[in-house]
C-alpha cells in the first residue's frame, strides 16, 4: 500500500511539473469545414463513379455519369414532331395566289365594261354584276388569309412548345453529367455503379481543406478585445510549430458554453463564438481540436 501511495504522489508531480510547460490557451474549439454533398438531378442507371474517398478534384471535374440514353431518344422523338409541325405551315402567297389572280381579272374586266357603258356598248347591270363579283373575291380572300394566318400561328406555338420540352430534355442531359462545384477533397462516396439514381439522391461530400475554420469559444473579456482580421496562433495535438490564424468571424450574441469544449463548472458561463481561418498543410481533419493563443 504504501508502494501505492509514493507511485501515486510521484505521478502527481510529474503531471504538475508538466503543466507548468504548458502554453497558456486563450480559447479552444473544433475545425469544421464548408462540406458540400453534390446530388444527382435527374434520374437512370448510374454508370460512372469516378473519385474515391480521399481523391482531390477540382472544380468543375466530372464526378458521376448518369445513363442518358432514354433521353437522347425523347430528344429525337420531339425533334421528328417539331419537323413534322413546321412542315404543316402553309404558304400565305401561294394559298391565295389563285383568288388574288381572279380579282385582278376581275378588275380589268370591270374597267373594260365601265369604258363600254360610257360608249353606250354595255348596260349598268353588267357593271354592277362585275363589282360584286370582285367584292365577293376579296371577301373570300380575306377570310382565306385569315385563316391561313390562324392555322400558322397555331402550328408557331405547337411548335415553340416541342422547342421548350426539347430545352427541358438537354437540361436533364446535362444533368446526366455530375460535376465538382469546387475543389476540394471527396469526404465520403454514397454510390457506386449500377446502382440507381433519383433527383436529390447523395453522389459524394466534398470540402475544400486547404483552409480550415477553427470555431472556438471565448469570455466576455476576451470578447471585448477581439477584432476581424485579427492574427492568432493555433495548437493542434501532436504537433508542435502553431499554426498561422485569421479570426474572420465574430458572433454578436453570447451563448452557453458547448459541453464538448469546456467543464462542467465552465459550462455555465456565457461565452461568444468565433471562426478562426486556419491554412492547412494536410495535418488538420475535420473534428479536430484545437487551441488558440492571441496575439
Amino acid at each position: 500500500m504504501k508502494r501505492n501511495a509514493y507511485i501515486f504522489l510521484t505521478m502527481a508531480l510529474v503531471a504538475a511539473s508538466c503543466n507548468t510547460d504548458e502554453v497558456r490557451y486563450d480559447a479552444s474549439g473544433v475545425f469544421e469545414a464548408t462540406e458540400v454533398v453534390v446530388s444527382a438531378k435527374t434520374q437512370g442507371e448510374i454508370l460512372t463513379v469516378l473519385p474515391d474517398e480521399g481523391d482531390e478534384v477540382a472544380q468543375g471535374d466530372t464526378i458521376a455519369v448518369i445513363d442518358s440514353r432514354q433521353l437522347q431518344l425523347q430528344r429525337r422523338g420531339l425533334q421528328s414532331n417539331r419537323e413534322a409541325t413546321r412542315l404543316r405551315s402553309l404558304d400565305e402567297s401561294k394559298q391565295i395566289a389563285s383568288l388574288r389572280s381572279q380579282i385582278d381579272n376581275a378588275k380589268r374586266e370591270q374597267a373594260r365594261f365601265t369604258q363600254l357603258l360610257k360608249a353606250k356598248a354595255a348596260t349598268q347591270k353588267q357593271v354592277d354584276d362585275i363589282t360584286y363579283q370582285i367584292s365577293t373575291l376579296e371577301a373570300q380572300l380575306q377570310a382565306l388569309t385569315d385563316q391561313v394566318k390562324s392555322q400558322n400561328s397555331s402550328l408557331a406555338q405547337q411548335s415553340d412548345g416541342i422547342e421548350s420540352q426539347i430545352g427541358v430534355v438537354d437540361v436533364q442531359m446535362s444533368d446526366a453529367t455530375i460535376s465538382a462545384p469546387l475543389s476540394g477533397t471527396v469526404l465520403q462516396r454514397y454510390v457506386e455503379p449500377g446502382e440507381y439514381a433519383v433527383p436529390g439522391r447523395a453522389i459524394v461530400k466534398i470540402a475544400d481543406l486547404r483552409e480550415m475554420t477553427l470555431r472556438a469559444y471565448v469570455t466576455a473579456d476576451q470578447y471585448n478585445s477581439l477584432k476581424i482580421g485579427q492574427k492568432v496562433k493555433v495548437y493542434v495535438d501532436g504537433v508542435d510549430k502553431p499554426f498561422a490564424g485569421t479570426v474572420n468571424w465574430i458572433a454578436q450574441k453570447a451563448e452557453f458554453t458547448p459541453k464538448t469544449i469546456q467543464t462542467k463548472d465552465e459550462r455555465a458561463n456565457l461565452v461568444y463564438a468565433v471562426k478562426i481561418d486556419v491554412p492547412n498543410d494536410g495535418t488538420i481533419k475535420i473534428g479536430m481540436y484545437g487551441d488558440v493563443v492571441f496575439e
